[in-house]
């Protein structure tokens, strides 16, 4: 999802959940006698992101000392993380019971109490004071009214919410827009999505397809589709080309952005965890992604969020589950196998990924992304080749090459460059150039790549001092400048450019290499040793040749160089 920074700020102070937490009895002498092995394997659990484990572990601790609410809450919360709403509710239930709910727990309830359909239990709880933060009590208020029937009231409540709260009112504005679309009042829905009548709404990609739909309602298909082409990529992903050939054959498309008040609750917590992503940490996101996937199950938005989410926290059994629950007849479910083949990758099974990819591709020949995706993982498996042809299947499958597509065409060229077919990467840098002209790691890749090959030196200096200019705190690039100046024999500028590219990535062998060679260079004889054995003990690195490094170090630079020319 795509929020503007304000917004986003906004809907993240309006959460206040708390951070992860930690066990209340941090004490090991606090812990009850046959306990110690289940607590300390939880508070690695939650040191390590490990949602499941942290689950079964102080639930496990909480069997064994039921008046612990640390235990309890800490239990809940794994459970919910980890996508097992039954057992979290359980335990919030339990919590409730006890006094000491916490917001988390609150949350939990509410989500339950949508899912069974007690609109007059939500209503009540926030009559009893039991509060789930701002923004998420006063929409449950909408949509328990809407639950009930009452729309007059419902309306009331979302005005309410604007007129208390104006960073609340882009947000209310928009599920406002879903309430009205739902009970068919779509001309009022697309009214206020222009933002003209009642205010700004706040659209995610999510809400541009509801807005379209809405609009395929009213027989607007030419507005619709100027939303498309103003949006999104070419090609679109599955979901959006097939709102677009809906809207091309001026056929009107069912309104099933919500088809209920517990799935308007659902929309509420999935935007929730959208403007979240990256506000503190990946824990409260992935509430509020659960939350709504507990509402709305087939949410392909909230699989595909909560997913990655996972991912980025390393859990790739809980994000291959997560992506698993996208049916395969759901317009995002190639999205959901793409995911699933970047969570096997990041977990080494890198084989099965790129097999998986390679089936899905045979599946869906027509795909430009699984192709891409692919390309991805077998350069970063350094198979150039394999690469280079499914960037080739990729780009054959658009109609017309445009900026849009720069990114296919340098990894391209990039796989191209590493296969040795300088013929054919060469025009394919320059390309790109066409569309992107100062581009940092385009102009430092083919100016590097010219200053390798002792070709166009001028140009290819004018091309790295322009990328350094345009990301000047690049260590690649940084370097890729020093060495510039170093084959062009300005040694003595060489120095402290390529000082300031180890400054700034000291660990990459190459880098700290070639700082060796410049510091010979310029008669700086001890140095140089010092930064060759630094690249060594930083190896392996692919383009490192550390026979070469080794016998600078026995015999110098100039011999060595010698004597790898003679054996050519």
């Amino acid at each position: 999802m795509v929020f503007s920074g304000r917004f986003a700020r906004s809907l993240a102070m309006l959460a206040f959940l708390p951070v992860a937490p930690m066990a209340q009895a941090q004490d090991m002498g606090q812990v009850p006698p046959g306990l110690a092995g289940a607590f300390l394997s939880g508070r690695v659990a939650v040191a390590s992101n490990d949602f499941a484990r942290m689950a079964e572990n102080y639930d496990r601790a909480l069997q064994a000392d039921p008046e612990n609410e640390g235990f309890r809450e800490l239990a809940m919360q794994g459970w919910l993380r980890s996508g097992a709403f039954e057992p979290a509710a359980r335990l919030a239930a339990q919590a409730a019971t006890t006094g000491e709910l916490t917001q988390v727990g609150a949350l939990i309830l509410q989500a339950d109490a949508f899912m069974r359909g007690a609109y007059p239990a939500v209503l009540g709880a926030l009559d009893d004071g039991l509060r789930t933060g701002p923004l998420t009590d006063a929409m449950a208020v909408a949509w328990a009214n809407l639950g009930q029937g009452s729309m007059s009231d419902t309306l009331a409540a979302f005005d309410s919410a604007v007129a208390e709260r104006a960073e609340l009112a882009p947000f209310a504005l928009y599920q406002k827009a879903l309430a009205l679309a739902l009970v068919g009042d779509m001309e009022g829905a697309a009214d206020l999505l222009t933002g003209e009548s009642e205010g700004p709404v706040s659209l995610s990609r999510r809400g541009i397809l509801a807005q379209m739909t809405i609009l395929s309602q009213l027989g607007q298909f030419a507005a619709a589709l100027d939303l498309a082409e103003a949006i999104f990529s070419n090609p679109p992903d599955d979901d959006v080309a097939q709102i677009i050939a809906a809207l091309q054959a001026e056929q009107a498309i069912p309104f099933t952005t919500i088809t209920s008040a517990r799935d308007g609750m659902a929309e509420v917590y999935f935007t929730l965890a959208g403007a979240l992503v990256g506000d503190r940490d990946d824990w409260l996101p992935i509430i509020y992604g659960q939350l709504a996937l507990a509402l709305r199950p087939d949410h392909g938005d909230a699989i595909l969020l909560t997913g990655q989410l996972l991912e980025r926290l390393g859990q790739y059994e809980l994000a291959d589950q997560t992506y698993l629950r996208m049916p395969r007849t759901h317009p995002q479910f190639l999205g959901a196998e793409l995911g699933r083949a970047n969570a096997l990758y990041l977990s080494g099974q890198t084989e099965a990924a790129l097999e998986s990819l390679t089936v899905l591709g045979e599946a869906r020949p027509d795909s430009m992304l699984v192709h891409s995706s692919l390309g991805d993982m077998l350069r970063r498996e350094e198979r150039y080749d394999e690469a280079a042809q499914a960037y080739t299947r990729a780009i054959d499958l658009v109609d017309e090459i445009d900026q849009r597509h720069w990114v296919l065409l340098y990894t391209r060229a990039i796989a191209l460059e590493r296969v040795g077919d300088w013929e054919r990467a060469e025009p394919e840098f320059r390309r790109v150039l066409e569309f992107v002209p100062d581009e940092p790691q385009v102009l430092n890749y083919l100016g590097y790549s010219l200053i390798e090959q002792r070709r166009n030196l001028d140009e290819a200096l004018d091309m790295i001092e322009r990328a350094v200019a345009g990301d000047p705190d690049s260590g690649y690039i940084t370097d890729s400048l020093g060495w510039a100046y170093y084959r062009l024999g300005r040694f003595e500028e060489a120095v402290p450019v390529m000082e300031r590219a180890v400054e700034l990535l000291p660990q990459d062998p190459i880098l700290n290499d070639h700082l060796g060679d410049v510091y010979w260079a310029v008669g700086r004889q001890r140095e140089a040793r010092f930064q060759w054995r630094r690249a060594l003990s930083f190896a392996p690195h692919p383009d490192l040749d550390l026979d070469f490094v080794r016998r600078k170090l026995e015999v110098g630079k100039d011999i060595a160089l010698e004597e790898a020319e003679a054996a050519q």
